[in-house]
């Protein structure tokens, strides 16, 4: 597990823990859509059906990789 800290909506700081293995397809998706990592977290937090942002930005890759 790893803990990085990002800024939601340039306002809200916070930390999340991703297995590596997720946070390099997070930061795989947030280059291919041109936007920081930052902005790709707030994307997430923006349309998360859960209170849990580490399990929101889990369904998003998984998601993602079904969709390519």
């Amino acid at each position: 597990m790893k803990k990085i800290s990002v800024v939601i909506a340039g306002r809200h700081a916070t930390s999340i823990c991703l297995e590596e293995e997720f946070l390099h397809e997070l930061k795989r998706i947030a280059l291919i859509k041109h936007k920081s990592l930052n902005d790709m977290v707030t994307e997430i937090d923006r349309n998360k059906k859960t209170n849990n942002l580490s399990s929101a930005i889990r369904i998003f890759i998984l998601k993602e990789l079904k969709n390519s």
